[in-house]
């Protein structure tokens, strides 16, 4: 469970944010997903916009909620946790393989509702206008074998997600304080309709059905080989890996993800705002001491991500494992000031070359 909280005022749209200016401040922490930012920025800013700017109006505008699709590593959970950073508002992040249908064994659905209520400190405003990201939503696909004949990991929650979803009135308790067991829970009514919905998987093996698609359609054909044919995605696609019609129905705006190729992983580990070997080198100066990483070593990096297909996800572990005899053994060094990581270090387990006073 993941949740960012701050001081959350109230919005000006008109002064403060447009789709413009929510990707240039996407493109300062991800790279590339050029498109799928566009599509993002567009559906997030109508949103609030909505909320903001509309809400006295006799209009009623529907809430569109987002799908990503992409596969592991390629941000989709790092985008909305910046969307709402750019935003200013509550988010929370849940994994939906956690839940089951209600009066089964597990998290009800409306469990999201509760924590998220929690996290802000029982404000129902802030909660009404919070986001929501439900991770691994590929997990809780239509099943077809199982063995008790109720799919209640599967379709079922997806079943018990449309309402909440779609936006509707409920009542939750809150959670138990540990510190105070004696005292009465409180009851919130909270309206899910101006909550922010957005779902996310990496729907491995979907290529697969898309290919059988494409194959045909002779007009598309040319997509058949092409390593970015989840652009071609579309409804019978999901709906044929188990999503059901009607919980995408409430999902209207759909932003696929590329797979990241090497060059975009060095930009990450180099370019972002807050980018890994920043933080490593941070690590290595409160105690005096200078990293660097030579070119060929970042080329490394970036090319075990993507021959492991662990995307910027696996960066991390992969600068770990490479630097965690350097981080054993330097705060015991004296005298050392500058440490450098050669492209062997990577590739043949070499040690980085330590230079002194």
């Amino acid at each position: 469970m993941f949740c960012i909280k701050n001081n959350f005022n109230k919005i000006n749209f008109l002064n403060y944010l447009n789709p413009y200016n929510i990707k240039l401040e996407l493109d300062r922490y991800i790279i590339g997903q050029t498109e799928t930012k566009k599509i993002i920025s567009v559906a997030v800013y109508n949103h609030y916009k909505r909320l903001y700017i509309l809400e006295s109006k006799n209009i009623y505008l529907e809430k569109s909620n987002i799908l990503l699709i992409g596969p592991t590593g390629c941000g989709k959970t790092l985008m909305v946790k910046t969307l709402a950073k750019i935003i200013n508002v509550p988010v929370i992040v849940v994994d939906a393989t956690s839940f089951t249908e209600a009066g089964y064994v597990g998290d009800d659905v409306e469990s999201i509702i509760q924590k998220l209520l929690h996290e802000c400190n029982y404000n129902v405003e802030l909660v009404e206008k919070s986001i929501i990201y439900i991770d691994e939503i590929d997990k809780i696909s239509k099943k077809t074998d199982s063995i008790s004949g109720k799919d209640v990991s599967g379709e079922g929650v997806q079943q018990s997600l449309l309402k909440l979803i779609e936006g509707v009135n409920i009542n939750i308790t809150s959670l138990i304080d540990k510190k105070n067991p004696q005292q009465s829970p409180q009851v919130f009514n909270i309206d899910t309709n101006n909550i922010l919905f957005i779902v996310g998987g990496a729907f491995s093996g979907i290529e697969n059905i898309i290919s059988n698609r494409i194959e045909k359609d002779l007009s598309i054909l040319d997509f058949k080989d092409n390593k970015n044919i989840i652009f071609q995605t579309n409804t019978e696609d999901l709906i044929n890996y188990g999503i059901i019609p009607e919980f995408l129905g409430r999902l209207p705006i759909l932003a696929k993800f590329l797979e990241l190729n090497e060059y975009e992983l060095i930009h990450i580990l180099i370019k972002t705002k807050n980018s890994l070997l920043k933080q490593f080198c941070y690590l290595f100066f409160i105690e005096g001491v200078e990293i660097k990483f030579t070119l060929n070593s970042i080329k490394e990096i970036a090319k075990i991500a993507v021959k492991k297909k662990i995307g910027a996800r696996g960066l991390k572990s992969i600068l770990e494992n490479t630097l965690l005899n350097t981080m054993f053994s330097f705060p015991s060094k004296i005298n050392l000031k500058v440490i450098i990581i050669y492209k062997e270090v990577i590739t043949k387990n070499k040690k980085p070359i330590f230079i002194y006073n």
